[in-house]
């Protein structure tokens, strides 16, 4: 595919902006769904978005650029599942329904799909592998150990690496759910299977470190 020069920006006020860019990421949704990233082109995307190709590059120069941006929407919805209380004393509920929220997020049809794409297409485009860990497991990862860190000031979680930590808790969660799903061996998870399987790894994680019964 040719590179193209970006346009000059057209004389949009913010809102009609933030309209054209919605009205582009819709289309490229759509394409994407239908085509899949690498049967899809730039034609596609403008066509089904109702723009012109010249409006579609002053926006995203390629067609990783709108992947990665739609990644990225789909993250910002996500994260406001993902809270924990750093003051809550209750660290097993907590946990369980961060880890809940996050396996039923992860293992979504959607999420499988975005993966096995970024992973084809990280070699080309590396920049889009990048962004995709340091928006998802990375971000997961630094909150969690956050979280752990507060908990450990207080008293109620004994943790000498807290990134280590946080690590270990998000595979517990996964427990190769996630790339079983991505190999193609089975179904995504019903919700009692990601209850189950969200409590068993708090269970796991507060035997090796709570504090005074925590779990």
């Amino acid at each position: 595919m040719s590179e193209q020069k970006h346009s000059p920006l057209p004389d949009l006020q913010p809102a009609e902006d933030s309209a054209k860019v919605r009205q582009i990421l819709d289309g490229a949704r759509a394409v994407f769904l239908k085509l899949g990233f690498d049967g899809a082109s730039m034609g596609d995307i403008a066509r089904v978005a109702g723009v012109s190709k010249g409006t579609l590059y002053v926006y995203f120069e390629n067609k990783a650029e709108l992947f990665s941006a739609l990644i990225a929407e789909e993250r910002k919805r996500a994260k406001r599942e993902f809270h924990l209380d750093p003051d809550g004393p209750d660290i097993a509920e907590d946990l369980r329904r961060y880890g809940r929220a996050m396996l039923a997020y992860v293992s979504t049809a959607q999420n499988i799909r975005s993966v096995r794409t970024v992973i084809g297409i990280a070699e080309k485009f590396p920049k889009v592998g990048q962004d995709f860990y340091r928006d998802g497991p990375e971000r997961g990862i630094v909150h969690l150990a956050a979280y752990f860190e507060a908990q450990v000031a207080a008293g109620r979680l004994r943790i000498d690496d807290c990134r280590m930590a946080a690590r270990q808790l998000q595979m517990l969660f996964h427990t190769g759910i996630v790339s079983e799903m991505l190999y193609g061996v089975r179904a995504q998870p019903g919700d009692a299977e990601i209850a189950r399987t969200a409590d068993e790894a708090v269970t796991t994680f507060l035997a090796r470190y709570g504090v005074n019964g925590a779990a």
